[in-house]
């Protein structure tokens, strides 16, 4: 088979014919309704550690998915094998279990009002950049990463390894309503964990830049530079004794906090009615300063999308207003089971940022230590503390103790706890220093008062 000249082993023109032969093949057996999608991907990951090449791995995968309709039973099947009698195969088994499925009121497909256009399908985002690199550079980039993190101060002593990772995918979906639509995207990082100290007192950390456009990744040296950097600050950490103080959390780690939000109301956990927001539609959940936003048609976006798994366009909104919820993240089924309508979210947020209303250009993260004054400024979490059934939330975590808006120790060995609800109720200030984690823009939020549990 001739390879695409952009390093893919099937062309599109291939997934188009492939996507309108299982759409024929399921009418011709006895389908309603079917969905497909076919997928390729491929890339190079290296890693090195102390300076040597570790592992060179090379992946390619791709897949075929199908989805069919008998009436309202519904059946799914999927194979790696783009053969046709394989791909017969796989759409007799996705129809031979839809046959014996039970009925569901909300199965099928989405309403053609909500699919997208064939020229809002082809929406062109800029998510593919492709990078050109071999196994010998890329791991001489990752020996750049972590011998900047070694060059840092003496007191980095050892490390877990660097890695250059590129990656590429492309897909064409259809379904038997009229959509079509698919494109390529690419994801390459770059990412060093130093470790600093000695004997028991070793501390380590990590750091990482991923891109779609691998000319946009930070330098190697600067991420090993501040891997290093995180890692000898938190070295002579101490422990607390349990105290309510407020709570700092660094912007990487909000994204998490906005991640629960999002699980918290999506679809699946509203109708099984196992959420701690439930019916919290046009009710206040987040402090009346902050704002979500989504713009799943930001160029080069980490979770850009024309439309969602389903082929339903995606649109600019606002999530939350002011602190309240104006919308979910609802799929067609999702929806239905609610008696809602969809929101274009089979497969999950698009580019959400989180915003204040009182955050200023100068509210660094220097500015929000001095406004946490006397609490924990939180730089790591470990566990998996959190209900999403109560919104209860106790977490792991290590960070820096601060007085009078200056960070006076590091701090390790302490359990964060609260409640989501609380802690987004009462977050009191919002960081202008961004990051973006994911598809998940946040600055650092201060949070008025924590359980803090030590030794």
């Amino acid at each position: 088979m001739a390879s695409d000249p952009q390093g893919f082993a099937y062309s599109r023109e291939q997934f188009q014919s492939l996507v309108e032969d299982v759409l024929r093949h399921a009418h011709s057996l006895g389908a309603s309704e079917a969905a497909v999608e076919v997928s390729e991907g491929c890339g190079l990951s290296v890693s090195v550690r102390k300076g040597d090449l570790e592992t060179v791995e090379r992946n390619r995968d791709k897949s075929l998915g199908v989805t069919l309709f008998v009436g309202q039973r519904r059946g799914n099947a999927s194979s790696s094998d783009f053969s046709r009698q394989a791909v017969e195969q796989t759409v007799q088994a996705a129809l031979d279990i839809a046959r014996f499925t039970a009925e569901d009121a909300a199965a099928g497909l989405p309403e053609a009002q909500d699919i997208a256009t064939a020229q809002e399908a082809a929406l062109d985002l800029d998510l593919f950049h492709p990078w050109a690199i071999d196994a010998g550079a890329a791991a001489e980039l990752a020996r750049r990463c972590e011998a900047a993190a070694f060059a840092t101060d003496r007191n980095i002593t050892n490390s877990e390894g660097a890695g250059v990772s590129a990656q590429q995918s492309h897909f064409w979906a259809g379904n038997s309503r009229g959509f079509r639509g698919g494109y390529a995207s690419s994801r390459h990082s770059i990412s060093v964990a130093p470790i600093a100290g000695r004997g028991s007192g070793m501390q380590r950390d990590a750091w990482y830049s991923s891109m779609r456009d691998a000319a946009e990744l930070a330098s190697p040296e600067a991420v090993g530079r501040y891997a290093a950097e995180r890692a000898l600050s938190r070295l002579h950490a101490h422990k607390l004794g349990t105290r309510e103080v407020p709570v700092l959390f660094e912007a990487p780690l909000v994204a998490g906090l906005i991640g629960h939000f999002v699980q918290a109301t999506s679809g699946g956990a509203l109708y099984r009615k196992a959420t701690f927001l439930l019916d919290s539609l046009g009710q206040p959940v987040m402090a009346d300063h902050l704002d979500l936003d989504e713009d799943p048609h930001q160029p080069k976006g980490k979770a850009s999308a024309p439309f969602d798994d389903e082929g339903v366009r995606t649109s600019r909104r606002r999530v939350v207003e002011g602190g309240v919820v104006r919308s979910y993240f609802l799929s067609s089924y999702s929806a239905r089971k609610l008696g809602l309508h969809t929101t274009g979210h089979a497969g999950g947020a698009q580019n959400l940022r989180l915003s204040s209303r009182h955050t200023r250009p100068g509210d660094d993260l220097d500015a929000m230590l001095r406004k946490l004054d006397r609490g924990l400024f939180v730089t790591e979490l470990m566990g998996q503390g959190v209900n999403l059934v109560t919104g209860d939330y106790s977490r792991g975590a290590t960070g820096f103790w601060v007085e009078r808006g200056r960070i006076v120790h590091p701090v390790h060995e302490v359990t964060i706890a609260s409640n989501l609800r609380t802690m987004l109720g009462h977050a009191v200030a919002l960081g202008a220093d961004e990051y973006t984690s994911g598809g998940k823009t946040t600055g650092s939020l201060l949070v008025e008062r924590m359980t803090v549990a030590g030794s």
